[in-house]
């Protein structure tokens, strides 16, 4: 390593931090629902609005992140994230120390600010920690780890979520304070070394007069259809997971105590299923194309969704958990909820397959794509939002599944026949 390079490992570290504090605020959002619905004796779809707020965020922040980032810079972006962040996860704790519905609207408020934080990380993070890399190989190889970094945090905080709220009926937004503080301490510590460390910048350019076209992103078919996958897609990754917990802490197991650390340590498993196959992913992606990639991945997925909800849940599996205060041990998990968590296998490899079919023969398009794309994984807050009010009215956690089922299927659809370019008459150079 250069002495160059050696001079950005604490920026190098912090963004990996970054990388996980994505999903460990995202991910948080999933079980704050269960505690929001049994604080406030609200509906199921009225406890998603937490993870609605977060990704519809994602919508209006997309787009002006990324003229941000292109007239301000790496560093200035960062900066402004991880204040953001800060502000939202404050926000969050402030609604922990307030009562009655004033809480709810303030606990949402931070969800939505938060939700602005994500978005811009998401869009700073991933080329900044690249470029502190030096780029190429070195570069792309600290991404990864930020991706798996990324995967641990989010199994980490729903697990979390399970040990510090040991009964789901008496929940309080105040029992994941511990999580709250984390999140803020490591803003703040981001916010200080990235302040202190020379971030490279793109090199400036000469401005070009760029030619008039009719086209853009959404004259590709392929994209467009893309665009909708990738919507789906997020809602599908956040939908599985979270009406899981719900339903095994609301009934779904069958145990005298412990329901609600079994509930987090299973759903929990998803998420580091999601971990495995994107190291699997990683090491299969030069052997397999994305459409092979997608089509498989989408077909099993449909097939565990569908198992799930038609298998009886009186048939059980053994699934390694933790159960609160009987520690570690083997529990009794309907074979509907293994099927779920296998899923996430699947859910893994998605993103990269969708955005690199949808991009695939873009052009000078590609970046005005990329933009469309982070403002439509507001898909992440929606679907699940819709799967819980399907919960509500049909007062059944598994025929919800009905959502992801069709969600699965479009996936499917696209990389089959909805992925291949039909507009290639239109210049792209």
């Amino acid at each position: 390593m250069t002495q160059k390079q050696n001079s950005n490992v604490p920026a190098i570290i912090v963004c990996i931090l970054l990388f996980g504090m994505i999903s460990f605020v995202t991910n948080l959002a999933s079980p704050m629902g269960d505690i929001l619905k049994n604080q406030f004796h609200v509906a199921n779809w009225m406890g998603t609005l937490g993870v609605l707020c977060n990704f519809i965020a994602y919508a209006v922040m997309g787009i002006p992140a990324g003229n941000l980032l292109q007239k301000k810079g790496y560093k200035f972006t960062a900066l402004m994230a991880v204040v953001v962040g800060f502000t939202g996860v404050g926000i969050q704790t402030i609604a922990g120390l307030l009562e009655g519905n004033l809480a709810f609207g303030v606990y949402l408020l931070g969800a939505f600010v938060a939700g602005f934080s994500m978005c811009m990380l998401n869009i700073v993070v991933n080329p900044m920690l690249n470029k502190l890399g030096g780029g190429g190989n070195r570069g792309n190889q600290l991404v990864q780890v930020g991706g798996s970094f990324n995967s641990l945090m989010g199994t980490a905080v729903i697990f979390l979520t399970g040990v510090f709220v040991p009964s789901i009926v008496d929940a309080k937004i105040s029992q994941v304070f511990p999580l709250m503080y984390i999140a803020l301490a490591i803003f703040a510590l981001a916010f200080v070394v990235i302040l202190l460390t020379k971030i490279p910048e793109n090199p400036a350019v000469e401005a070009k007069v760029e030619e008039k076209s009719q086209y853009g992103p959404m004259s590709f078919r392929h994209f467009v259809l893309g665009a909708v996958a990738i919507f789906i897609y997020v809602g599908v990754e956040v939908g599985i997971p979270n009406v899981l917990q719900k339903w095994l802490q609301n009934g779904g197991l069958q145990v005298e105590s412990g329901a609600e650390a079994i509930a987090g340590t299973v759903t929990a498993t998803y998420w580091l299923l999601m971990l495995v196959g994107r190291l699997l992913g990683a090491a299969l992606g030069a052997k397999v194309s994305a459409k092979s990639m997608l089509t498989a991945v989408s077909a099993v997925g449909l097939c565990l969704v569908l198992g799930a909800i038609l298998l009886s849940p009186a048939t059980v599996v053994n699934l390694p958990v933790f159960k609160g205060t009987a520690g570690f041990g083997l529990a009794e998990v309907p074979v509907n909820a293994a099927l779920l968590v296998l899923c996430g296998l699947c859910t893994s490899v998605m993103w990269g397959g969708i955005f690199n079919l949808a991009v695939e023969g873009l052009g000078k398009y590609t970046e005005k794509a990329s933009g469309i794309f982070m403002a439509l994984v507001c898909g992440g807050g929606i679907l699940p939002f819709l799967q819980n009010a399907v919960v509500d009215w049909t007062g059944s956690y598994l025929v919800s599944y009905w959502v992801i089922v069709a969600g699965l299927a479009f996936l499917l659809f696209y990389a089959l026949v909805g992925s291949k370019n039909v507009n290639k008459d239109i210049k792209v150079d």
